[in-house]
């Protein structure tokens, strides 16, 4: 189960947004992480349990050997005051595809697709 989105990689000189666009299919799997101090939790679209990894060296280096096997990730972590610049950076390293989102944006779309609650898991699913 591949997200599935368009992009446009050409338009032709002069041509109006609604004529001459070539777009091309573009399959991706959601990645959310819900960044903490010492936690990383890993939602992945189509896997039912969030996956927990330490926010280390050693967590991220495993998380990232994890990440290196779904299918063309696209994964977004909320910026948490610097603790996500060391998973970015290893992200950004291993050519992975990376966004940093504001914490107060995702929970208001969390809030809008009716989830109240609030936990670190729940977070990390809602990015995906």
């Amino acid at each position: 189960m591949h997200e599935v989105s368009l992009e446009l990689i050409s338009v032709g000189p002069g041509a109006m947004l609604s004529t001459g666009q070539l777009y091309r299919r573009i399959e991706m799997t959601a990645v959310g992480v819900d960044v903490g101090k010492a936690t990383l939790d890993v939602a992945i679209e189509g896997v039912a349990k969030v996956t927990r990894f330490a926010n280390s060296a050693a967590g991220i280096r495993k998380l990232v050997r994890r990440l290196d096997d779904v299918a063309d990730a696209r994964i977004v972590v909320e910026a948490t005051g610097g603790y996500e610049d060391a998973l970015l950076e290893a992200c950004c390293d291993a050519g992975l595809w990376v966004a940093r989102i504001n914490p107060r944006q995702a929970r208001d779309f969390a809030r809008a697709t009716g989830e109240l609650a609030k936990t670190d898991a729940i977070d990390a699913a809602c990015c995906a």
